[in-house]
């Protein structure tokens, strides 16, 4: 993945890899020793059913290790956001 700077990714679009809208990024959640990136942190789109995502508070959490692409939108792997293994 090529490099992106945080302050792009600000109140982007979040999509899921079937074309389903997440919602809008919010913040990312970071660990401060390794500076490896864990969640992000989306406000979902008022139609989604959050009940299958791991939410905190009003925010759906979606692991970074989801994420396939980052251009218009964040596009993320939908079985992987919601914890789903591929096989």
């Amino acid at each position: 993945m090529t490099k992106v700077f945080a302050k792009n990714l600000s109140s982007k679009q979040v999509m899921a890899t079937d074309g389903t809208e997440l919602g809008v990024l919010f913040n990312i959640v970071m660990d401060g020793k390794t500076g490896d990136l864990i969640d992000l942190i989306v406000k979902p789109d008022m139609s989604l059913d959050t009940s299958k995502y791991k939410t905190d508070d009003q925010y759906i959490l979606l692991p970074f290790t989801s994420v396939r692409a980052i251009k218009d939108y964040i596009v993320v792997d939908k079985n992987t956001a919601l914890g789903k293994s591929v096989e």
